[in-house]
């Protein structure tokens, strides 16, 4: 059986921080499902379109990794593509008790999904999409926190 995993998020934007993480974890499985999950209760500073261009132009030629978006409960969508395991970074404290409630939610819908936790290099530990946005939003230049190639302007 193909050990599949959803590497779920927002991604708004792709920084080198998750880069990293899906990099680090390929691996680990035989496939990666990069998906951007979309709330419709949640408002975004990037489109759905530009952040899916993102991940292909970052990804799109790693054979293991396809990048997709959806809508819904994460485990629901597991279980549409058949994976096996929830992948997510950790960078802090904070993270890990927020990350924590979701997977064992998860693995009370699902307990046939188990969630996979990977720690950032301690270098990119600081970088997250929301710390990104201030600083585009502000007319700073965020181009060394995202993946080489990606515009965010």
């Amino acid at each position: 059986m193909k050990r599949i995993a959803v590497f779920p998020g927002s991604f708004d934007p792709v920084t080198i921080g998750h880069e990293s993480i899906l990099q680090r974890a390929l691996p680990l499985f035989d496939e990666v499902i990069v998906a951007i999950g979309v709330n419709s209760n949640k408002s975004y500073y990037f489109p759905l379109e530009k952040r899916l261009e993102w991940l292909n132009k970052v990804f799109g030629s790693e054979p293991k990794i396809r990048v997709t978006s959806f809508s819904g409960l994460t485990v629901e969508f597991c279980k549409t593509c058949h994976a096996q395991y929830i992948l997510r970074g950790i960078r802090t404290a904070a993270d890990f008790e927020f990350e924590k409630a979701i997977a064992q939610m998860n693995k009370a819908q699902a307990p046939e999904i188990e969630t996979v936790f990977i720690l950032p290099v301690a270098e990119l530990s600081a970088i997250n999409s929301t710390i990104i946005r201030d600083i585009v939003r502000n007319g700073g230049d965020a181009s060394r926190f995202v993946p080489a190639g990606i515009k965010l302007t």
